[in-house]
This record gives C-alpha cells, sequence and structure tokens, in this order.
C-alpha cells in the first residue's frame, strides 16, 4: 500500500481533524501549524503560520480530489482569514501541495466550486507549495474525541456539494 500526505488549512484545526480523520482511506491525521514564518512553531509563537491538518491517506481509497471537496463542504472558503468565531491569519483557507499533481487537482477543485455558485461568495482559498508543518502541542492532537462537546466550527454543509462529474467512459 503506498499511502499519500495532503496537508490543508480551514480554520481552527479541531473540527477538520474531527471529520476528516473519519473519511474512508484516511490513515492518519495531526495537527500542526504550517505556510508561515517561524521555525518549531507553537500555538503561544506560531507567527504567520495557519492552523492546519496533515491528512495520510490511501489513494486506493479515496482521491485527492475527493478530499479537496470534503474540505470545501466543512469550511467556508470565501471568508478571509475567518471562520466561525476565529478571526486571523492563523484561521485562513489554504492547500499546501505536495507535488504538481496535487497543486493541479486544487486548482481544478477551485475553479468547479467557484463555478458552481453553491458557495456564498468566491473562493479565497491559498495555493502553496507544502513547507515546514510543526506539529501542535499533545493537547490540540484528537482534541474533540477528549473533548466531544468543545468548540468546532465545522459541519457538512448539505448544499455545498459538488455535481459529480460525468466519467470519461461515458
Amino acid at each position: 500500500m503506498s499511502l499519500e500526505r495532503a496537508v490543508l488549512a480551514g480554520g481552527c484545526f479541531w473540527g477538520m481533524q474531527d471529520l476528516i480523520r473519519k473519511l474512508p482511506g484516511v490513515k492518519a491525521t495531526r495537527v500542526g501549524y504550517t505556510g508561515g514564518d517561524v521555525a518549531n512553531a507553537t500555538y503561544r509563537d506560531h507567527g504567520t503560520h495557519a492552523e492546519g491538518i496533515e491528512i495520510t491517506f490511501d489513494p486506493a481509497q479515496t482521491t485527492y480530489r475527493d478530499l479537496l471537496e470534503f474540505f470545501f463542504q466543512i469550511h467556508d472558503p470565501t471568508t478571509p482569514n475567518r471562520q466561525g468565531n476565529d478571526i486571523g491569519l492563523s484561521y485562513r483557507s489554504a492547500i499546501y501541495y505536495v507535488d504538481e499533481a496535487q497543486r493541479a487537482a486544487a486548482l481544478d477543485t477551485i475553479a468547479d466550486v467557484d463555478a458552481s455558485g453553491l458557495w456564498p461568495g468566491k473562493v479565497v482559498t491559498e495555493v502553496e507549495p507544502v513547507g515546514d508543518f510543526w506539529e501542535a502541542e499533545d493537547y490540540h492532537q484528537d482534541y474533540l474525541e477528549k473533548h466531544p462537546n468543545g468548540y468546532t466550527c465545522h459541519f457538512p454543509r448539505k448544499g455545498w456539494v459538488l455535481p459529480k462529474r460525468a466519467s470519461a467512459a461515458e
């Protein structure tokens, strides 16, 4: 089995981890800080980093595109530097691609989200090459499993689902 890596940021990392970890094909998740300027980032000192999630997945069970479509369904990619009550650069929407195929999939998915008209505005999600990922403190890992009634601003939005594409064979 060959596993792949995805790194996404979409607001507070607790809610994203709680929902994404349950997807078929997702083998592991961890939350942390990425896309910024501080080495060895921590909750108290993460500079311009976003709160992000690193996902290890089996591409034989789920595609990167499937992960991105779910990512866009569980957070609002049209609000700059904000998710729910969380405001600031740490809570921006971003996709950190590991290779050119992921970059192309990210741009293609964003174009489809914008073209669909289902979201409340145009996508402001950043698309950048992956850099360092600084794992968050233990108390942030698996937070909503440890605190089932803890804060989250992430939930599947039933109306924000891209129509399935026709396959090439049709």
